[in-house]
């Protein structure tokens, strides 16, 4: 096996002289069937050999590596011939070229297939280390080879966000803790990029500090112009569909909308593509008022003579300005009838251009209505892939999409639409405008399994369901798959890595996060052992208030309208958070006066046509 006329060095002995385990007995295209003998190796080591463990096959010039997915002491008469007392069934998945010289390399796929009776060895630290021991800047290590816990497990950064990764694993396995430690590598090993999570229960904010902006209600200012026409009739009509004639008027008043703000503004963007009388699409992203909005609605219903037709526009008036006037939508309409072009800030603020110290937003969603959640996914998701699209990838961006069975079911009669085209979107196109997606989910089987076979790296956790290990199945590309069958035995903080971003598929033992960085949802961590204690009059005072004073407006006056002035569209900064009342029960985690500010009113035109109230 050595080359001539080189001597052969400790390692090469290492590799060469070990006393084979067994022998290859059968090959059946990417599978061996090995015999094992149960006998100790000369130096004492039992040459324990297990499912999910590697093992080496000499074949002419290469190491042919194999991972063990069976084990069986149904050994046929020929094995037991020759002394094995069992068998294992072994997938191919790689070899190593020259494995005694210096020039021993490892490469994914077999050239050379192992014939009967070829000695197989159980290979040591050095080929595990040549295996997994990727030289290059961008690799980042998150554990521990399960078959061997003094050499790291390594993936490849580059590989596994250009082509999009998955984190999967049934609830307690460690999923969230796996992906901040993840987070935590990839920003080490790749600077540039920034991160956005999107965070379904609250519980990413503390693992990463001053590092992260952390977005909620409270804080955040997402125009609702900067919603298209199917976000935004999506958060006007919610559970309850308007009509098609409403929706119709609708696209045609909003371009008329754009186009008369710019007319009041004197400074029209000359350079935008006319698109018919209005001037904008529906779905241009530019500003308009709600005021603009409504008056000219109330200029069409005092034209019509039909009683239907003006009914048709008074409910859609009356949508409006419901929607506008509920507290929990301020942080899209507050400033409504203000204008002021703020995309600007409101793009630099979401994915952190400049990062400032801080390359990770994380979005709270807890608390956001649930009837408007779908459509602020969808946003986020486009705004993402429109700024990397029109950016020509300058500015690197890997959206993190928590309980992403949510928003791309398999189901599609489930979910909003334009989230689902948002999130594949990038699925399919953002690698080459410099967005990457990562999906997080306990429930693989209900994810679109179009969407999911983009990702090429999966981590998978422990996983028990049939469904889910069956949708797995399908994904996982590599011929190490019987290694899914391993799923439901892994241990809490355990994953099987396949694809692109590692070596080989492998079994991990995850690095431990130090207490402090574990996620917690912010809504269940200050419970303690004074739970019942707490409970009180005062507790449930001071809940009600909360509650009730959530959807109350207390300053909403539609006839108040401020003028237009540029100087009004200042800069978005996050709103800092108010300070802890000392007074309140220890159980709640936000103060009395925690309440989301009322949307600004709208003014009517002088001359109202709209129906009497009946």
């Amino acid at each position: 096996m050595l080359n001539a006329g080189r001597a052969p060095s400790q390692d090469d002995v290492a590799l060469t002289a070990g006393q084979p385990i067994g022998h290859v007995v059968s090959v059946r295209g990417s599978q061996a069937t090995v015999g094992l003998s149960t006998s100790p190796s000369p130096d004492g080591n039992k040459a324990r050999s297990t499912v999910g463990k590697f093992l080496g096959i000499r074949a002419g010039h290469s190491l042919l590596i194999g991972v063990i997915t069976k084990v069986s002491i149904e050994a046929p008469a020929s094995a037991k011939d020759h002394g094995f007392h069992s068998t294992a069934d072994l997938d191919l998945v790689g070899e190593i070229k020259q494995p005694a010289t210096a020039q021993a390399q490892f490469q994914r796929g077999v050239t050379e297939y192992p014939a009967i009776g070829d000695p197989v060895l159980a290979i040591g630290a050095r080929e595990l280390r040549l295996v997994f021991n990727v030289a290059s800047t961008s690799v980042i290590e998150i554990g521990r080879l399960q078959q061997d816990s003094t050499i790291g497990a390594y993936v490849d950064v580059n590989d596994m966000l250009s082509k999009h990764f998955a984190v999967l694993g049934t609830t307690g396995v460690g999923k969230s803790s796996g992906v901040v430690l993840m987070l935590q590598e990839v920003l080490r090993a790749r600077p540039d990029l920034r991160v956005f999570v999107l965070d379904a229960h609250n519980e990413y904010g503390r693992p990463f500090g001053d590092n992260a902006l952390v977005l909620d209600p409270r804080n955040l200012r997402l125009p609702f112009w900067l919603f298209n026409f199917e976000e935004i009739v999506d958060v006007l009509f919610g559970a309850r569909p308007g009509t098609e004639d409403e929706v119709d008027i609708l696209s045609e008043v909003i371009p008329r909308a754009k186009a008369n703000y710019h007319q009041y503004r004197g400074a029209a963007d000359r350079s935008m593509v006319r698109r018919g009388a209005a001037g904008y699409s529906v779905d241009t992203p530019v500003p308009y008022r709600l005021s603009d909005l409504v008056g000219l609605l109330d200029e069409r219903m005092g034209k019509l003579e039909n009683r239907s037709s003006r009914m048709t526009h008074h409910r859609l008036i009356g949508r409006i300005e419901t929607v506008c006037n509920d507290p929990r939508y301020s942080f899209m309409f507050e400033n409504a009838n203000v204008g002021g072009d703020t995309m600007t800030e409101v793009l630099s603020q979401l994915f952190r251009l400049p990062p400032n110290g801080k390359p990770i937003t994380i979005m709270q969603l807890a608390g956001f209505p649930s009837e408007v959640v779908d459509a602020v996914v969808s946003v986020i998701c486009r705004l993402a892939f429109d700024l990397g699209l029109w950016s020509e990838g300058a500015a690197p961006l890997l959206l993190v999409c928590e309980e992403a069975h949510r928003y791309v079911s398999a189901d599609r009669g489930i979910g909003f639409g334009p989230t689902r085209r948002s999130i594949s979107r990038i699925a399919k196109e953002g690698r080459k405008h410099g967005v990457f997606l990562g999906l997080v989910s306990q429930r693989p089987a209900e994810l679109d399994a179009t969407i999911l076979s983009q990702c090429s790296t999966l981590f998978v956790m422990r996983m028990t369901n049939d469904r889910d290990q069956a949708i797995l199945q399908s994904a996982v590309s590599d011929a190490a798959a019987n290694l899914l069958d391993f799923l439901p035995s892994l241990g809490t903080g355990e994953v099987f890595a396949f694809g692109e971003g590692v070596a080989l598929p492998t079994r991990v033992k995850l690095k431990q996060l130090p207490p402090n960085l574990i996620p917690k949802s912010d809504i269940v961590s200050g419970a303690g052992a004074d739970f019942v204690a707490g409970i009180n009059e005062e507790f449930f005072t001071t809940v009600l208030k909360r509650w009730r004073g959530a959807s109350t407006s207390q300053n909403g006056n539609f006839d108040d309208v401020r003028p237009v002035d540029q100087a009004a569209a200042a800069p978005l900064q996050p709103a800092q958070a108010p300070e802890r009342d000392p007074n309140r029960p220890s159980l709640l985690k936000r103060p009395l006066s925690d309440r989301l500010d009322v949307a600004k009113a709208f003014q009517a035109p002088a001359k109202s046509s709209r129906l009497p109230e009946t």
